[in-house]
């Protein structure tokens, strides 16, 4: 006949299994780059409070759209949470590759840059930016978010047609910072705030945000993805992106 284990065995055991060390998990974060300062200053501190080891891939809202667009996709990415404009989790929504619920993490708006030994063009009004459109060398923007938007503001501005030999539209905002860089003559650049502030120990000079009547803002959720590899854990790193630690840090890099 088996013995039944004493009340101090058990006492025993379960404070032994109290003792070990809790295994680490291993996350994947699909996010905008928009809100990479942000992102990447809130998983820091999360792998250091948690113990977790998270891997941040950053990308275009289009990029962000393609590989969580399907399944299939989504398998092929590996992510488990994922932070992107409110548009792109419109788009994906009816291919359920991540959870309903939302949390907003914030808006980023628009700002202009130059290198350092450009002229500063005036933008403080719709006014006077068109006319620093019109009397720039060229202008450079992504092919993202904040790209859509700008050739949408050209057009509403009316110079569209004038501005179509001038403009330089590349990858992402840190293609456009490169391209400033390298520039010459009288140029700037749009992108989102965040990122210009990113990459001003470059040397890249923050002229200003947009003017109020024409600023563009761009919210940003994340969710977890609908398949994880760990869903307690995902679960947990979400929650953090919408706590009110993780709020102060993405405020201070400029995400709203």
């Amino acid at each position: 006949m088996l013995k039944r284990p004493s009340c101090r065995s058990c006492a025993a055991l379960l404070a032994l299994l109290l003792a070990l060390p809790t295994l680490a998990a291993e996350l994947k974060v699909l996010s905008a780059g928009a809100v990479e300062p942000g992102i990447r200053a809130a998983v820091a501190r999360y792998e250091r409070d948690s113990g977790d080891k998270v891997d941040i891939t950053f990308a275009t809202a289009p990029v962000l759209r393609e590989r969580a667009g399907s399944a299939a996709a989504a398998a092929a990415a590996g992510f488990d949470v994922l932070v992107a404009p409110v548009a792109v989790f419109d788009a994906i929504a009816s291919a359920g590759t991540v959870r309903e619920q939302r949390d907003t993490i914030g808006s980023v708006g628009i700002g202009v840059a130059v290198r350092p030994d450009a002229p500063r063009p005036d933008i403080a009004s719709a006014e006077s930016l068109k006319a620093a459109l019109l009397a720039a060398d060229s202008v450079a923007f992504n092919r993202a978010s904040t790209g859509q938007y700008v050739t949408g503001l050209l057009q509403k501005l009316g110079i569209a047609d004038a501005m179509g030999g001038k403009t330089v539209q590349v990858a992402d905002g840190a293609a456009v910072v490169k391209h400033l860089m390298q520039g010459r003559g009288r140029e700037f650049g749009f992108a989102p705030i965040t990122e210009i502030v990113l990459h001003r120990e470059q040397g890249l000079v923050f002229v200003g945000a947009l003017p109020a009547e024409v600023q563009n803002r761009t919210t940003y959720q994340a969710s977890v993805a609908a398949q994880t590899r760990d869903e307690v854990a995902a679960m947990r790193l979400w929650r953090y992106l919408a706590s009110s630690d993780a709020r102060a840090l993405f405020k201070s890099a400029g995400i709203d």
